[in-house]
């Protein structure tokens, strides 16, 4: 891998040092793509780099459904909550 991407891929972590930021995951899947794209990694680097963007993805739509799941609690006027079900949902990542 490049060491622009290799730099990028490395840092999953916020800036505090800990827990998951939606942000810099977005960017560094975005520079895994372009990394791959450029054809310049070995195939066993682009493994790499697909399995850390699988990674990258499921962690994002998860943090996607846990906020659209606090949105869906926000807009409820009558102040009580119901229940979204997640599993129902079609899951639209090929992975």
């Amino acid at each position: 891998m490049n060491e622009k991407a290799a730099s990028k891929t490395k840092a999953t972590k916020t800036k505090a040092g800990t827990g998951f930021n939606f942000e810099d995951s977005l960017e560094q899947l975005e520079t895994l793509v372009a990394a791959m794209e450029d054809g310049e990694l070995s195939l066993e680097e682009s493994l790499e780099a697909f399995e850390k963007g699988v990674k990258l993805t499921r962690e994002c739509q998860t943090a996607l459904r846990q906020a659209e799941q606090k949105v869906q609690v926000l807009l409820d006027e009558s102040g009580t909550t119901q229940d979204l079900n997640l599993e129902d949902e079609p899951d639209e990542s090929p992975f």
